[in-house]
């Protein structure tokens, strides 16, 4: 399953993400960063293999505090064409 973690402070990279998410196994990590100035746009993606484990990791990771900011967590949904 493919996690949304939205709310992320712009000093969170890559490897912070992953380690935030380390307790669920996660598979491909994914930080979103603007094309020109390569900084964090403040959200990302995490994959988690196994559905119960990915639920788990929302309902416990939804709402937490990660450097001032509450993270927000949510099954990615596909995105949509503008």
């Amino acid at each position: 399953m493919k996690l949304y973690i939205g709310n992320l402070s712009f000093s969170v990279d890559d490897e912070a993400l992953k380690k935030l998410f380390a307790a669920y196994s996660p598979g491909e990590v994914t930080l979103i960063k603007d094309k020109f100035s390569g900084r964090s746009k403040g959200f990302g993606f995490v994959e988690i293999a196994d559905d119960a484990v990915a639920k788990k990791a929302i309902s416990e990771m939804n709402g937490k505090e990660v450097e001032g900011r509450e993270l927000k967590v949510s099954e990615a949904r596909p995105m949509t064409e503008r």
